[in-house]
């Protein structure tokens, strides 16, 4: 008898010290377990254009990162570093998939995370893929800005350049008090800004109701973790299997910070696509299609170095 695939959405909470993660479960109950992180300014709503695409399939996981939706909103700066959310990924996975590891499907600063998570000793235990859309490991992009700046020619200040230019705003997040107003502004007008920015229609998206406070409190990733990864990268090498996804129209999160991904992974597939930042959104259909082709490519892989 075939599983019976739910779109209802159960609930529960995960753990993790001090911090409660509001954590998301549909889909296939047989199937591979599929865990979405979510990045900046989002909850676990931003998968709900991909999740249909997957529910047949797999058993689609997702969960709202602390500070944001549901879950434990910190009070400190330093409560945001990547490597504090990375044990919250650790947690929900511990608690969802015990004995077998999981996929990631993560976005932006999700990727960010994500990145921290299969860098970790030991991740390919617990984690079987990554596929990361929007979201550059910093260690590595760390170490494209010092080698640039060690040797600034032309070229190479241009590429730093290009990406400065396109996360400029990120300063002024990284100063407390400076963008508030233009982010109360942004909050109330969030579809039509994206829309804009990604130049797609967004008259069907919706927003979560923690939306401004979302935007507000998680400044505090840029200012934990921006000036110390780039100046001090910790670039450790990726034992789990990675896909990339790059939109080539991303005015966030420009190719360039890719650079020299191929030196810290073992497996890796590279994927563009024709997007703008928030693909997950414009190009859903696309990235459940890819995602998927992703983990059954592995499970070929797998399969083909059983002995008969």
């Amino acid at each position: 008898m075939a599983p019976k695939i739910s779109t209802e959405v159960t609930r529960r909470f995960v753990s993790n010290g001090n911090i409660e993660i509001a954590v998301f479960e549909q889909g296939n109950p047989k199937g591979e377990t599929l865990l979405l992180v979510h990045g900046w300014p989002d909850t676990h709503e931003l998968w709900d254009h991909v999740a249909p695409h997957l529910l047949e399939k797999y058993r689609v996981v997702s969960f709202d990162n602390r500070g944001a939706g549901e879950s434990t909103i910190p009070t400190k700066v330093d409560d945001f570093r990547i490597e504090e959310l990375a044990t919250d990924v650790f947690a929900v996975i511990d608690a969802v998939s015990p004995r077998k590891p999981v996929h990631l499907l993560a976005h932006d600063w999700g990727g960010v995370v994500g990145w921290e998570v299969v860098s970790t000793p030991g991740a390919d235990k617990r984690v079987a893929s990554f596929t990361c859309v929007s979201g550059p490991n910093l260690d590595l992009l760390g170490q494209l800005v010092r080698k640039c700046l060690s040797n600034p020619t032309p070229s190479n200040l241009a590429k730093i350049g290009t990406q400065l230019l396109a996360s400029s705003y990120t300063f002024a997040f990284m100063v407390p008090g400076l963008s508030e107003p233009a982010l109360k502004f942004l909050s109330g007008r969030w579809p039509a800004f994206i829309g804009l920015f990604d130049g797609f229609d967004t008259t069907s998206v919706t927003t979560a109701p923690t939306l401004r406070n979302d935007m507000l409190v998680n400044q505090k990733l840029y200012r934990a973790n921006i000036r110390s990864r780039l100046w001090s990268p910790d670039l450790r090498r990726v034992s789990v299997p990675v896909q990339l996804i790059v939109g080539t129209g991303d005015r966030a999160v420009r190719p360039l910070v890719y650079e020299d991904v191929e030196s810290i992974t073992g497996i890796l597939v590279r994927r563009e696509i024709d997007s703008g930042h928030w693909s997950p959104i414009s190009h859903a259909e696309t990235l459940a299609e890819f995602t998927t082709g992703f983990v059954d490519s592995l499970a070929t892989k797998r399969s083909s170095r059983v002995t008969p």
